[in-house]
């Protein structure tokens, strides 16, 4: 493994730097603590900031010799509300709130590279540093887009990366096409008339015409959906009735949808509200339906993922640089892949045996009470986010 020296020499400060904003995590939009560490830190080393994008965002802007040429590099900072089961030194003060994403350490590993790319400015463009709020269900990147980051921060591609545990510490995964896939949410409400259970036959049932819209939502899949393509639908919530002999007046389904292409996309949801409305119709009830779309699939460009594959080789040589699995995950990095070329790539954060005592039960996995960012990580995302911006920015050899 080829990690740049002064990186590596450097990691223990930004690896306290990353467990302090793990103590203290804060959630979408509301990143103002984490936003002043990283704008101090940025200030500190003689990179000029600009605040406010998407409420709570910071860009830092790296410049070096006279390219016009421009790499964005991407890190989120926003936590999870969810309460922490861990009991180390750095676990979260604040009650429901927690990095059991690893936000905190794409902050740092983005921090750790800023540093070395302001100190030796060795490239021949810009690197713009973005620190983005709300990932986390709050569309972050979307606002800051909205807000002018393209058209304030010109880049020419853009680079995002996210930890995965259960890849070993030192992989890398990156592949071409839909890697991420949308996220949307469904509400139907299942409208009838309610009465004494005793007596179905003076009111009309919601609940088993709702549970004919579950089961028949999964033909969508079995039977209308190409074989060959990946999409799902999973009803999560059903929410009916208040005692055990009245039929209630209705039936609410709630549940989520997710698919790599937006064709496959548009086919789900005209199926699920014709199925919805007729299926109702057939019992002689009615129905509510509500589709809304979150965040579309992510989906690398081909000359940018192959660009970040050979940079991770020169780092951790090819066999250790693997396809990347598609995942039924979301992220709202996809937004700023519609926008610029780019790709957004795992980085193996081990089997979980790198936290420390304290930590709870369970796996080290995403969105688990018990996870924990591997601190061992930062000296080779910050190497390859700098080699990346590097070699993207390579001056160019006269003649």
């Amino acid at each position: 493994m080829k990690l740049i020296d002064s990186i590596v020499a450097g990691a223990p400060d930004i690896a306290a730097i990353r467990r302090d904003l793990h103590a203290h995590p804060e959630l979408c939009f509301e990143e103002a603590r984490t936003a002043d560490v990283v704008a101090a830190k940025l200030t500190e080393w003689g990179i000029p900031i600009h605040r406010g994008l998407g409420t709570t965002g910071v860009v830092g802007v790296v410049r070096s010799g006279t390219s016009g040429r421009a790499i964005g590099l991407r890190a989120d900072m926003d936590a999870l509300p969810m309460q922490e089961h861990n009991t180390f030194a750095h676990t979260s003060r604040h009650p429901g709130k927690m990095h059991a994403c690893g936000h905190d350490g794409h902050t740092a590993m983005l921090l750790a590279a800023a540093r070395h790319l302001a100190q030796h400015r060795n490239f021949d463009g810009t690197v713009v540093l973005i620190f983005q709020p709300a990932e986390e269900g709050g569309g972050g990147a979307r606002e800051m887009i909205k807000e002018g980051l393209f058209t304030q921060f010109p880049m020419d591609a853009v680079f995002g990366l996210h930890n995965w545990p259960g890849l070993a510490h030192g992989e890398f995964a990156v592949s071409a096409g839909p890697v991420m896939a949308s996220s949307n949410e469904f509400k139907i409400t299942v409208r009838g008339k309610g009465g004494h259970a005793a007596m179905p036959n003076n009111a009309l049932d919601p609940v088993p015409v709702a549970c004919q819209m579950v089961q028949g939502f999964q033909t969508i899949i079995s039977r209308n959906m190409k074989p060959i393509d990946a999409g799902v639908i999973s009803v999560t919530m059903v929410h009916a009735g208040e005692a055990t002999n009245v039929i209630p007046n209705s039936c609410e389904l709630q549940g989520t949808v997710r698919t790599f292409t937006f064709e496959l996309l548009d086919m789900i949801e005209t199926r699920m509200r014709e199925m919805a409305q007729h299926t109702a119709q057939a019992f002689g009830l009615e129905c509510d339906f509500d589709f809304r779309r979150n965040y579309p699939p992510t989906i690398n460009t081909a000359s940018e993922a192959e660009f970040a594959r050979q940079v991770m080789a020169s780092i951790v040589g090819p066999a250790r640089v693997l396809p990347q699995e598609p995942t039924m995950g979301a992220e709202d990095f996809a937004y700023m892949l519609m926008h610029k070329p780019g790709c957004y790539i795992f980085l193996g954060n081990g089997d979980g045996s790198h936290r420390a005592l304290g930590h709870g039960a369970g796996p080290c996995m995403l969105h688990n009470p018990s996870y924990d960012f591997n601190d061992d990580l930062i000296p080779l995302g910050a190497t390859y986010w700098v080699q990346l911006a590097q070699a993207w920015l390579k001056p160019a050899v006269s003649a």
